[in-house]
This record gives structure tokens, C-alpha cells and sequence, in this order.
């Protein structure tokens, strides 16, 4: 019997230049993909309501609610679409917060389909390849601030609140690996994994950043080395956030 064809990946594009819109819907089409264009937040919501999307184009510059700001609210709804940000402003600390805010990669205007093409695949690649413990659970906590263990920590803010309530400001690699924790509660993480998805490397045999951090961020949380509360040690596996992690409404 003949078999049904494979669905292919379906791309939403968000961009407020009609040209754009029409040059890469054309192009992702010609090459395999779906694609539906629209050109505002506004717009986005109603498709994400309509339809199933496996990656969102998002352009930084738009009219109403900005990329940084979409990207940020979709994390928090839609934790499990991949985003490929672009911006005709093309600095490093645009490209930093794009990262923080949630987006799987950056791209600056003007780009080439072609690569934009290779990107797109590669987030793809790179999301249908975590092994089920990353996988987005259902009902797994997504939001802009979240509690866990006692601690608020800030997505928007990038710092931690104490039970005290004291401030504690976050480096770049102290947030986001608190946000991968946080993100995948009371799972083992292996050190590859960890430093795959912080630093988008694979680990080195030797490489013991990851245990460094780890130490930097139980510092942070007053949690004690030697038998820690929070992030806890798995012998011979990794590290596990041992909290449940809520999000707080805005």
C-alpha cells in the first residue's frame, strides 16, 4: 500500500516589509516548506490560534508589540516553537537580548535566503534531536517570572529574588543556565547537555565549566555545597533542579 506523504515543516513568517514576506515565502516553498506571512503581532496570535507551526520568523522591528516583546510572550504561551529572530539592526547587545528573550537564533538584515534556509533547517534539526528528558512537557511551567524553592527569578529583569526579598543581579551565563534548569524542573541534565544548551557546544572530556557554574549559581541561591537543596548532584548523570517551578501572573 501506497504511504502518506510526510507533512512537511510549516514556517511563520512576521515581518512588516511586504517584500520580504513574498521573497522568503516564496523561497521556503520552493524548497520544501510551507509558509504563512503575516505582518504584525496581532497577526501572529491569529494564525498561532489557527494553525499548527513548527518555526516562527520574527522580525525585531515591528509595528505595535516588538519582536523582543513577541518572542518573550511566546516563550511564555508556546514554549515548544523554535524562533529565528531578524533585524536590520545588526549590534551585539541586540543579538544578546534577542538570545535572552528566547529566540533559537539571530540573523541581521540584509541576509541571504540561502542561509536564512540553512538556519531555519538547523533549529529544526537541532529541536526534533533533544532527547525526551528536554522535550517541553505539558503543563511545564513557561512565564516571565517564576517561583521555585522559595526564589522568584525575573526572565524580563534577568535577576533572582530571595525569600527575603533581596535582589540578585545574574550574569549572562548564570541566567540562562538558571533558565534551562528552571525550564526542565526535577529532570537530570547531563553536563553535555547543560553546555549544549548554554553555549551551543559540545563538551570537551575535560571541560568543567559546567561544574563551575553550577557552583557560581548555588552561591547565588544559598545553597550549600555540601548537600544542596536546590540544584542537586547526580552522581555519574549530572544536576537536578529539585524544586517545583511555578509561574507568578503578571
Amino acid at each position: 500500500m501506497p504511504t502518506a506523504p510526510e507533512r512537511s515543516d510549516h514556517i511563520l513568517i512576521v515581518d512588516d516589509d511586504a517584500e520580504i514576506r513574498l521573497l522568503l515565502g516564496r523561497y521556503l516553498e520552493k524548497n520544501g516548506l510551507r509558509s504563512t506571512a503575516v505582518a504584525d503581532g496581532r497577526a501572529m496570535w491569529r494564525a498561532l490560534d489557527d494553525g499548527a507551526f513548527d518555526l516562527v520568523v520574527l522580525d525585531l522591528m515591528l509595528p505595535g508589540d516588538d519582536g523582543l516583546t513577541l518572542c518573550r510572550d511566546l516563550r511564555a504561551r508556546r514554549g515548544d516553537i523554535p524562533v529565528l529572530m531578524l533585524t536590520a539592526r545588526g549590534e551585539e547587545t541586540d543579538r544578546i537580548v534577542g538570545l535572552e528573550m528566547g529566540a533559537d537564533d539571530y540573523m541581521a538584515k540584509p541576509f541571504s535566503p540561502r542561509e536564512l534556509l540553512a538556519r531555519v533547517k538547523a533549529i529544526l534539526r537541532r529541536a526534533r534531536s533533544l532527547p525526551p528528558n528536554l522535550r517541553p512537557a505539558a503543563g511545564e511551567a513557561q512565564g516571565a517570572r517564576l517561583r521555585f524553592g522559595g526564589w522568584l527569578f525575573d526572565t524580563v529583569q534577568r535577576h533572582l529574588v530571595s525569600p527575603a526579598g533581596e535582589v540578585t543581579p545574574l550574569g549572562g551565563v548564570e541566567f540562562k543556565l538558571l533558565q534551562v534548569l528552571v525550564s526542565h524542573p526535577n529532570r537530570v541534565l547531563s553536563r553535555d547537555q547543560l553546555l549544549d544548551l548554554t553555549q551551543g557546544r559540545e563538551a570537551d572530556p575535560l571541560d568543567r565549566s559546567i561544574d563551575v557554574q553550577i557552583s557560581r549559581l548555588r552561591q547565588r541561591l544559598g545553597d550549600d555545597p555540601k548537600q544542596p537543596a536546590l540544584i542537586k548532584t547526580v552522581r555519574g548523570e549530572g544536576y537536578v533542579l529539585s524544586a517545583a517551578v511555578t509561574p507568578e501572573a503578571p
